[in-house]
Order: structure tokens, then C-alpha cells, then sequence
């Protein structure tokens, strides 16, 4: 049995090395492959593994025909969209992700984008503070109740939508429960952005949703950039001086952007949410353990392809 870790931007040497005692202590063979510059590489040793770890590593449906023996892909993070579900299924694979593992990490980014945009960017000039200001956590999951908590130590009003998460659940965390997304951003001068992306939330972040917001609105985007159409965001960002968009997904558009919007604008230069040393420990470590546990048990938990 060979479980292959195969990261185009490396874990950091301490999750290896503690993936590697995980796998190794199973009695399984480990292989890693770092850094690598192109799709052929991946393909070449993913033919003579069992199982493989991935980051934001594509496993397209052609990396899939070219691994023959491969029962399981573990994604380690919460996103999966790199990872062919349908190619997976039609040859046996079993998808997983570690949801929860990035949660703080994204959770921490996305309050310091609020406080880099109501501070004007460190700019010099008089900007505000997130004390008393209403915000509204779209999408439940593990990150947003992060958020929540993180929000209160803020002194922030804290609203979530969420129709797949039950009302209790919000409301025991002492968050106010909407009922519709057009409540969610009318209520909220600041939104914060966790939702995935999907056939249904593709392009769904639009002018019409976004122009409901209150003067002064900032839009965090710590998800994904296909929930957000950008022609109707910019449109709308011509039109409303007032409005802030801040992601650390950065936009097809992102030139324009940043030549459009100075100052209203920002996006990290890569995705930076799960780019802390203990998010990507515990992700590593989380993807070694249900991989074991998927050939020794047969546990699927986190499955996340039918």
C-alpha cells in the first residue's frame, strides 16, 4: 500500500514529517512530491499510489485514468472544486476533504481584511472601527461560526444566513438568524463571504444583492472567486463610491480592479486563508489520519463525492 503526498506548494517540513510517521506507523509506503512544474510529474507517480494528499493540487479526470490503483483522495482543506468528483466516482475513488482544519486561520483573515478596509487601507487618513457595526456571516459552516466568535471580541452585531444550518444552531452562538440572503445584506454594512462554489452560488454575489447593503458597505471574500460576478461587482463599484471589496481570491479582473477602485480595492496576491503554520499542520496531519483510517476501517466520514 503507497500513500502518495503531492503538493505543488509544500506543506511545511514539521506536517510532513508528521504525515510520514502517521503513514509510515500504519505500515504503509509514503512518497512525497514537492514543488513540482507540471501535470506530467503528478501523473508519472500517482499511477503506483493506493491513496494520495493533495492541497490545491488539480487531480483532473486525466490524472485520474492515469491512477490505476488509486481507492482515495484526501484534500487537505475545506475546498474540493480541484478535484474531478465525477471522473472519481466512475472509477471507485473516494473523495474526502478535512473540513474545520483552516477554519480559525480563514476565520482570522477575514476579520483583518474588515479591519485593513474600515481603517482605509493604512492609508493615513481617519478611518472607523468595527465596535457596533452590523455583520452579516453568509453561510454558517465552520469558518463563519469562527468569524462569529472572533466578531464578538470586536463588539460587532453579528447576523448569518444559512438555510442549510438549523436556527438554533446560529442562535445558540448568540448570532441573529435571517431568513433570506436579500435580509442578509440589506441588515449588514459588512458581509463576510463563506459560501462555496457551486452551480447554485455561481455568479450569485451580484449589483442587485450587493446594492442592497447599507453606506459604507465592505464586502469580505474569503470563499471562492466564482461565487462573485465581477462584471455586475464593478458596475456596481462605479456606482457606489462608498463600496469596499476586499478577497484574498484575487479576481480574473483584478487589473482592473485595482486601476478602477484604489482604495476601495484589495486582494492578497494568492489565496492566504489557510496559509498559517498551524492550519497547515493540522490539515496534514488530519488528511494522514483519515486515510489510514480509510483503509484500515473503512471510515468515509468526510466523503465528499456520491
Amino acid at each position: 500500500m503507497k500513500i502518495l503526498v503531492a503538493t505543488e506548494k509544500p506543506f511545511a517540513p514539521v506536517a510532513v514529517e508528521g504525515i510520514r510517521e502517521i503513514i509510515q506507523g500504519a505500515g504503509f509506503g509514503f512518497e512525497l512530491l514537492e514543488k513540482y512544474t507540471d501535470k506530467n510529474s503528478l501523473i508519472e507517480v500517482v499511477s503506483q499510489a493506493d491513496g494520495v494528499i493533495i492541497r490545491s493540487d488539480i487531480i483532473d479526470r486525466q490524472v485520474i485514468e492515469a491512477a490505476g490503483k488509486l481507492k482515495i483522495v484526501v484534500r487537505a482543506g475545506a475546498g474540493y472544486d480541484n478535484v474531478d468528483l465525477e471522473a472519481a466516482s466512475e472509477k471507485g475513488i473516494c473523495v474526502m476533504n478535512t473540513p474545520g482544519q483552516n477554519a480559525n486561520a480563514v476565520a482570522e483573515l477575514a476579520m483583518g481584511m474588515m479591519v485593513y478596509a474600515v481603517r482605509n487601507m493604512f492609508n493615513g487618513t481617519s478611518g472607523t472601527e468595527l465596535k457596533g457595526k452590523a455583520l452579516g456571516i453568509h453561510a454558517y459552516g465552520n469558518v463563519g461560526r469562527n468569524v462569529a466568535r472572533i466578531a464578538k471580541g470586536f463588539g460587532m452585531e453579528i447576523y448569518a444566513y444559512d438555510p442549510y444550518c438549523k436556527p438554533e444552531v446560529i442562535e445558540r452562538d448568540g448570532v441573529k438568524v435571517l431568513t433570506s440572503v436579500e435580509d442578509l445584506y440589506k441588515k449588514c454594512q459588512i458581509v463576510s463571504l463563506h459560501i462555496p462554489a457551486t452551480e447554485e452560488t455561481s455568479k450569485s454575489i451580484n449589483a442587485d444583492l450587493l446594492g442592497r447593503m447599507p453606506k459604507n458597505a465592505v464586502l469580505v471574500n474569503t470563499a471562492r472567486k466564482e461565487v462573485i460576478d465581477e462584471t455586475s461587482l464593478m458596475m456596481l463599484m462605479e456606482n457606489r463610491i462608498d463600496f469596499k471589496y476586499i478577497t484574498d481570491i484575487m479576481p480574473a479582473a483584478d487589473a482592473k480592479f485595482a486601476e478602477k477602485f484604489a482604495g476601495r480595492y484589495y486582494s492578497t496576491p494568492k489565496k492566504m486563508g489557510a496559509q498559517t503554520a498551524e492550519a497547515n499542520i493540522n490539515a496534514g496531519i488530519a488528511a494522514a489520519k483519515q486515510i489510514v483510517d480509510f483503509f484500515k476501517e473503512g471510515n468515509q466520514t468526510f466523503r465528499v463525492n456520491p
